[in-house]
């Protein structure tokens, strides 16, 4: 590789880097945390859920509870399931019928506890699981334009791994094995970074690009709307399988006398390790009535099955049939693969945990490539005001950065003790007012060395508040939760136990080398 190349592509990697580094690094920080979502979820509320990743076979009750508030003929009904929570998803279309009154004619939308038959709407529903699953990719801004950001993130993020690569292409094997704890300041940051990134490269590219193809999608296919569709994307939708299935209605009432949750039977009958995860009714009560039924095999058994039957209720017919078993098509490949790559709950909880720790790597991956930055432009011949501009860039960066780490820590304490009902508004007032408060501190302290210390030291001691808050708010300590098969529950507790004790050792770590550095030179100034 010529000089000049050389230095273009490390231009690039640098700038590219720098203009997303605070953006990507709570995307990572907070996506680790979002392998855990329904864990975090189930925490929250002092509930253990067994693996529940499909719709309770008996849907007949839940059209029941349906049908004591709304007046359910003619309208389209969809039951899905998408996390490991007692809770399922109920949309219920607006009415078709115009001798229905204008007022009983809206559609509705709710949770339905399984367990307990409560409903709830989403910011009843708002967990802190939730929550760190939308602040992962920018979701609290006004929509979509939080998505953009996150997915143009992830786009640069691309450019970043490509030309990293390539600076480091020549020397990226021995220099994996190389770590110089005790050389200059520069060679440590660069050592870590290039160690880490290297051990983080695959699990870093594949979510930068499933990250940019989920959140731009919309974009990147705008040209193909105007070129290959003349502009009706309606037409693209239908054939990317994004639009659902219309039946005419009859206004013509069902003679005949049908139970729901025989066709699920049915199908089950057909694929005996298929989960449903979808059911939609269209025209419900109406002769021309079709019920739809979605979900896929388990992934022990295929990576990628997906399976829908439609049946028209009147007379049993199926009406369409895909079969999870045979082959997949192109485009249920690129939808499925890509979303059970990124969300990563194709292994269990084991492939999670290691997603979390590389996420976790991640993050330390982008502060070492700030400070490898910051070091590299600390030099007497770089005028003072850009030496003190970029001083400060870095000082905001690890302020908002790193401040993360506690703030997160206390939610987990103050969503136990306040059990808030409406989520949604408590996190954002709590964790957002909170992480800001503490920004602005870290900065005007001025201090990057005690941002790292005092980050760590108070997250740890937070982290480490999180069990014992739980035990004394639900009586479900460690132990008991341990003796009671609270497995969810006992899961976060011991995280938040481990990532504190972790954290208490490298403050030890930095404060043992900083001791050692005071003694040094105060031994070379009395020699």
């Amino acid at each position: 590789m010529g000089q000049r190349t050389y230095n273009i592509l490390f231009h690039t990697h640098t700038v590219s880097g720098i203009i997303i580094s605070v953006a990507l690094y709570i995307i990572f920080f907070a996506g680790s945390f979002s392998f855990f979502r329904d864990e975090i979820a189930n925490w929250q509320y002092g509930q253990t859920v067994k693996v529940l990743d499909e719709i309770p076979d008996d849907i007949n009750s839940v059209v029941m509870d349906m049908g004591s508030e709304h007046k359910l003929f003619s309208r389209d009904i969809t039951i899905a399931h998408y996390y490991n929570e007692p809770k399922i998803n109920v949309s219920i279309g607006a009415s078709k019928d115009t001798l229905v009154l204008e007022e009983d004619r809206q559609g509705s939308f709710y949770y339905l506890d399984t367990k307990n038959g409560q409903h709830s709407n989403y910011n009843e529903s708002y967990s802190l699981g939730e929550f760190l699953y939308r602040l992962h990719f920018f979701d609290q801004l006004p929509y979509p334009y939080g998505r953009y950001l996150a997915g143009l993130v992830a786009f640069f993020f691309l450019f970043a791994i490509f030309t990293g690569i390539a600076i480091h292409w020549n020397k990226i094997i021995s220099n994996f094995y190389l770590f110089r704890p005790r050389g200059k300041l520069k060679t440590l940051w660069t050592d870590s970074h290039t160690a880490l990134g290297v051990i983080g490269l695959p699990f870093q590219l594949v979510y930068a690009v499933t990250g940019a193809f989920f959140l731009l999608k919309f974009i990147l296919i705008a040209p193909s709307v105007m070129g290959l569709y003349e502009g009706d994307q309606n037409k693209l939708y239908e054939d990317l399988e994004y639009v659902q299935p219309v039946f005419e209605f009859m206004n013509r009432p069902i003679q005949t006398e049908f139970d729901l949750n025989s066709y699920i039977v049915k199908t089950k009958e057909y694929w005996p390790a298929f989960k449903v995860t979808k059911v939609q009714i269209f025209n419900y009560g109406d002769v021309n009535m079709h019920l739809s039924i979605t979900g896929n095999l388990d992934y022990r058994s295929k990576f990628n099955g997906i399976g829908n039957v439609i049946f028209k209720v009147a007379d049993n017919s199926i009406v369409h049939f895909k079969n999870p078993l045979k082959s997949s098509s192109y485009l249920d490949g690129v939808k499925n693969v890509l979303f059970r790559l990124h969300l990563g709950d194709y292994a269990g909880l084991g492939l999670r945990v290691v997603s979390f720790v590389l996420g976790l790597i991640s993050c330390f991956v982008i502060i070492s490539g700030i400070m490898i930055w910051l070091v590299a432009r600390n030099k007497k011949n770089i005028p003072q005001k850009k030496r003190h501009f970029n001083e400060n860039v870095v000082r905001y960066f690890l302020a908002i950065c790193l401040s993360m780490y506690p703030i997160t820590a206390l939610e987990f304490i103050l969503v136990k003790i306040f059990q808030p009902n409406e989520g949604k508004a408590f996190f954002y007032s709590t964790y957002f007012i909170g992480w800001l408060i503490l920004t602005i501190f870290l900065i005007i302290k001025n201090n990057n060395g005690f941002t790292n210390r005092s980050t760590l030291l108070l997250g740890s001691a937070l982290g480490l508040l999180v069990p014992i808050t739980n035990g004394f708010v639900t009586g479900k300590w460690i132990w008991n939760s341990y003796a009671e098969g609270l497995s969810q529950i006992l899961f976060i507790d011991v995280l938040w136990l481990i990532l504190s004790l972790i954290g208490f050792w490298v403050a030890f770590q930095l404060n043992r080398n900083q001791n050692s550095k005071v003694l040094s030179t105060t031994k070379r100034i009395t020699e």
